[in-house]
């Protein structure tokens, strides 16, 4: 009786200290459970203008390598590196005596062939006249005509070949082939070329400019008809960002775009034209080109920065929601309690004006957009409203 005693006066107990220590538990409040205190941002679309950027490459218009077509050595140099030089200027000289000599030859090549025409010509009329009268062979006509027919191709090729010769010695003497700004000589004053190899120098064009950049396959009709749009000065569509992020005086047009699009990457080149009349952009130099956004209505959506969440490159913000759900502590039946939460949503995102970031898709005018206490919510957190929502 008494072991029987024992053993139910430890199980009460047990029972007990177990009762009181989950009593202890359950009041113990549980931080997942705890509302997240946030600022609330509501949308409302408002007029935005901004531009979408794209680094770009300053090209020449007209830019070409200058070499040689004549093998030789360099004998003068007429310019200075820098200059601006004139279409036809003389820029270079290669050892031209050669190919003077050449051109004598073939001149003198030209006068003794021109003198055999004129002699077998004279053969030629003469044995006609006596062939005329039955007073030589036939046969001697004959070879004094195809002497004479030789004569006239043996002239011809003596002109070709003087023509080639003063091409060479034409040659020898290299000119601007448009106006423009030429570079650092790669030769200097005795150096030996090879025709069609050796690089002398590098000429491009001054002006008007343009700047090469790459768009998206996705974004070819835009351009299209901004390439369609007739441009005006008060405008424009197209400006620039200079190395310096200063931004250049003028403004562009587009000069065309690109035949086809690159199967590897999915982008065309488009190629915007701008005037250069101080000579400040210099082919190569890299920069940023901006395209004004053409929105009809200039109506977007805004929210601030602060409020974006990206997650494996995708970008989400969170929307303050009340939903209403039924207490178990309500004594009447229908009586429900609103419980703000918060819920993730993806979002689509457009350039960034100062500290805030237009939203192309995914937000409507009136959602609260969470801005403060983001970095401890998950989708369903709780979150706790300020004072006045």
């Amino acid at each position: 009786m008494n072991k029987l005693f024992f053993k139910v006066s430890i199980l009460v107990a047990g029972s007990v200290i177990l009762n009181a220590c989950g009593d202890k538990k359950a009041d113990a409040p549980n931080p997942a459970l705890m509302p997240v205190p946030v600022n609330l941002y509501e949308v409302h679309p408002e007029h935005a203008t901004y531009s979408d950027q794209y680094p770009g490459t300053v090209v020449a218009l007209e830019q070409v390598d200058i070499r040689s077509q004549t093998e030789g050595y360099v004998t003068g140099i007429f310019f200075k590196e820098g200059d601006r030089v004139k279409k036809g200027e003389k820029l270079y000289e290669i050892d031209r005596s050669k190919y003077q000599a050449s051109y004598g030859q073939s001149q003198s090549a030209v006068q003794v062939a021109q003198a055999n025409l004129e002699q077998a010509q004279k053969d030629a009329d003469r044995y006609a006249y006596l062939n005329e009268h039955d007073a030589v062979a036939k046969q001697t006509l004959d070879h004094a005509m195809t002497t004479l027919q030789n004569a006239k191709n043996q002239l011809a090729a003596a002109k070709q070949d003087m023509s080639k010769t003063q091409t060479d010695l034409n040659y020898a003497v290299i000119r601007a082939p448009f106006d423009g700004t030429i570079g650092i000589s790669q030769v200097k004053q005795g150096a030996s070329v090879i025709p069609g190899q050796t690089i002398l120098n590098t000429i491009s064009s001054d002006g008007p400019v343009a700047v090469d950049f790459v768009i998206n396959e996705k974004q070819i009709p835009r351009f299209t008809l901004l390439q369609q749009k007739k441009p005006t000065a008060a405008d424009s569509i197209f400006s620039l960002l200079l190395p310096d992020n200063s931004k250049y005086d003028q403004t562009g047009e587009i000069y065309f775009m690109d035949r086809g699009v690159n199967t590897q990457t999915g982008t065309l080149t488009v190629r915007v034209k701008f005037p250069n009349p101080a000579s400040m952009l210099k082919p190569g130099m890299s920069c940023k080109i901006s395209v004004r956004n053409q929105s009809d209505t200039g109506v977007q959506v805004l929210i601030p920065g602060k409020a974006i969440v990206e997650q494996m490159g995708e970008y989400f913000v969170y929307l303050a929601k009340d939903t209403a759900i039924i207490s178990p502590k309500d004594t009447a039946a229908n009586k429900a309690t609103p419980v703000p939460h918060a819920i993730q949503k993806k979002v689509t995102l457009g350039p960034a004006i100062a500290d805030r970031v237009i939203v192309k898709a995914g937000l409507h005018e009136g959602d609260e957009v969470i801005v403060d206490g983001v970095q401890k919510l998950h989708d369903g957190s709780l979150i706790k409203k300020p004072a006045n929502k």
